[in-house]
């Protein structure tokens, strides 16, 4: 299928104080972790959370990036776009931009019609860390960090994430790969009641939601379908150090992902009565 690719070169970081807080503005080529390291080093809080992510500050609205209990829709204060559909340039409200979990006017409603120039995020300057996420926790606790700087909380991050191979290594076996692939599955109560009714083990993990809902893992539910981490199908398969990235070995091609990934939903759905929605954007045709 013929299609244009345009790579987003856009540079430039601008910062405006805002009251109580600071608002930086960034262009949609900037890469995105070297915004948090800058953010963390100058004191600003509000994305230390989302350390070691790769790509741009552009796709940043567009997915509703988000990891260990923040996510970028707290702090996005506007973003300005191209409207492909009338060629003017508009700045959007973080209303307009319609954010939900992982997802957002950009990704889902209105799909290919908006490119992103720049991002405007609300910062705290001198704000203490966000630590919601048990998995931190355990990890400043182990570091005997009982009240954490941005600083310590962006370390143990980054080194949570390399435990798990989710920050860029050309080194790791487990490298190719586009992270999650699948966004965790928030479900009724009954649901996670059913689920759990199960007895497997460990317990299923599950996350309150503001709904009435519970957020339960993705890679809980892959493991326990029965593939484990490791889990390979010929030149694809699962990562050795979390079940919910799928590796493309030497050889695979989008046919092979894409298979694996369904035959990881089929699974899920057959045990456990859960869909899988997949995280990133599939387009074009399998080849």
């Amino acid at each position: 299928m013929d299609g244009l690719v345009i790579g987003m070169a856009l540079r430039g970081v601008s910062v405006q104080d805002a009251g109580s807080a600071v608002e930086v503005t960034v262009a949609a080529g900037e890469p995105w972790d070297a915004l948090v390291a800058l953010a963390v080093e100058r004191g600003w809080a509000g994305i230390e959370c989302l350390s070691g992510i790769p790509g741009l500050v552009g796709a940043t609205p567009i997915q509703n990036v988000g990891a260990y209990g923040q996510d970028v829709s707290e702090t996005v204060a506007g973003v300005r776009v191209l409207d492909t559909r009338s060629g003017e340039v508009v700045a959007l409200s973080p209303a307009d931009c319609a954010f939900t979990y992982r997802d957002s006017v950009f990704k889902s409603a209105e799909p290919g019609r908006w490119a992103v120039l720049e991002v405007r995020y609300r910062l705290r300057p001198g704000g203490a860390p966000t630590v919601r996420y048990a998995e931190v926790d355990r990890h400043l606790d182990g570091r005997g960090i009982g009240v954490p700087s941005l600083g310590d909380v962006r370390e143990s991050v980054l080194a949570i994430r390399r435990a798990k191979s989710m920050v860029i290594d050309p080194d790791d076996p487990n490298r190719r790969s586009c992270g999650s692939f699948f966004v965790n599955p928030v479900i009724t109560m009954e649901e996670a009641d059913r689920v759990a009714g199960l007895g497997l083990s460990p317990p299923l993990p599950r996350w309150p939601q503001p709904d009435g809902r519970v957020k339960v893992p993705a890679a809980w539910l892959i493991e326990r379908a029965g593939f484990p981490r490791g889990y390979r199908q010929g030149s694809v398969g699962l990562s050795t150090r979390h079940a919910l990235a799928i590796v493309a070995h030497d050889g695979a091609r989008s046919r092979d992902v894409l298979s694996f990934a369904w035959r990881l939903q089929e699974a899920v759905r057959a045990r456990f009565g859960v869909a899988l929605v997949p995280e990133p954007v599939i387009w074009g045709q399998m080849v």
